[in-house]
């Protein structure tokens, strides 16, 4: 299977998974991706994340979380940047995510990071998707 966007295809799997209901999902690991999961558990939207060895490059195994009733923690992900149209934002214009609500995950000079964190460190950076 040719793979010209690994992170598009993580969140996809993410978005497939909250809908499906599923306890895990598992993804090719990579550096970024890894970066991406700790996000997403540093702001409560995945229970955990782990490396599993698979004789290959490795898998993320990213544990889904859901509210009390099973309602979804993550309703949306979306990828903005994508290969063939990278979209970058200088530190003072990056966008609000769902008024407020969701999070933006940026690539930046200095490591990935919300958003929220990027403003406050004052950098800009390449967005690879909003959650919420």
């Amino acid at each position: 299977m040719n793979m010209t966007d690994p992170v598009a295809d993580m969140i996809t799997r993410i978005r497939n998974g909250v809908r499906a209901r599923l306890l895990k999902i598992d993804v090719p690991a990579s550096k970024l991706k890894a970066e991406i999961a700790r996000i997403l558990k540093d702001e409560g939207y995945i229970a955990n994340y782990r490396r599993v060895d698979d004789g290959r490059q490795g898998a993320l195994r990213i544990f889904l979380r859901y509210g009390p009733g099973w309602e979804r923690v993550i309703t949306d992900l979306q990828r903005v940047s994508k290969p063939g149209c990278r979209i970058y934002c200088g530190k003072g214009e990056i966008p609000r995510v769902y008024g407020g609500l969701g999070i933006n995950i940026l690539s930046t000079s200095r490591g990935v990071m919300t958003g929220r964190q990027a403003a406050k460190t004052g950098v800009g950076g390449e967005i690879l998707c909003n959650v919420w």
